[in-house]
């Protein structure tokens, strides 16, 4: 069965790329011109234009049988040029955390009801916390969940964890969404969240806040580290370098209101 859809899936995704780049080529174009444009039937190409109109991607000019592209096109290539810009400003200040304190620092984002990290650099100890780029994790175990989630309303950190299992990982993890809002307080008006042990016995982690030139939290930068290596009185310094790797990170994507300074 799976031999048998597959050209066809592959068909489909080659003619709605066609179809996007031939729209991209001019400002509108008629069904006709473009079914012949592309070799394709006029009844498929207008199903694939009406397809791609529910979605968003393409418009029709009233009633009439003329298309062209949406700025969603522009949104979703913009998206990706923040993440990959991102990454190559941040790396410059977790390099900095990195020298400071040796321990290991993750770039995160919100991605589906959970952080992915998008970016890491390693701890120079033999005992560090073992994570990779693209490895997902839960909202309410991280400190960069919470603070990706701390200045969002209580609606939409209900719907990101519409699905998620509150596993008693340690005896700290959270155990519903209840508890979790009634800590995003906290962490909004701290402006850093906190992984005290839990999701891993043994392990800690501190995040602060990234945003865009909107004023989006849109990453969180963190510090992650084992408890043996760890006492109190650093905690003030952690969460000051991350503050201002989170401000310098923030500025150059065009937000300049970081909320320490």
């Amino acid at each position: 069965m799976e031999k048998s859809t597959q050209p066809e899936a592959v068909s489909s995704v080659l003619k709605v790329f066609n179809i996007l780049e031939s729209l991209g080529e001019q400002k509108e174009i008629g069904v006709s011109d473009l079914s012949q444009r592309l070799m394709m039937s006029k009844a498929t190409t207008y199903r694939f234009l009406q397809t791609m109109k529910m979605l968003g991607y393409v418009s029709q000019q009233g009633e009439a049988d003329r298309y062209s592209l949406t700025l969603k096109m522009f949104e979703l290539g913009s998206k990706s040029l923040e993440w990959v810009d991102m990454i190559t400003i941040a790396e410059k200040e977790m390099r900095v955390i990195s020298e400071e304190t040796n321990e290991t620092i993750h770039l995160g984002a919100l991605d589906h009801g959970s952080i992915i990290y998008i970016h890491k650099i390693d701890s120079s100890f033999a005992l560090r916390m073992h994570s990779r780029v693209g490895r997902r994790n839960p909202l309410h175990t991280t400190a960069i969940g919470k603070v990706l989630l701390a200045e969002r309303d209580e609606e939409f950190v209900r719907t990101q964890l519409a699905d998620a299992e509150f596993v008693k990982s340690t005896k700290n993890t959270l155990e519903n969404v209840d508890q979790l809002i009634d800590e995003l307080k906290a962490v909004k008006l701290q402006h850093f969240g906190e992984d005290n042990e839990e999701q891993e016995p043994g392990l800690r982690c501190i995040a602060a806040p990234v945003y865009d030139r909107f004023g989006t939290v849109i990453a969180g930068v963190s510090i992650s580290f084992p408890t043996i290596r760890f006492d109190e009185e650093k905690k003030a310094h952690y969460v000051a370098l991350l503050h201002n790797a989170g401000r310098n990170i923030s500025k150059q994507l065009g937000f300049n209101d970081y909320p320490i300074k």
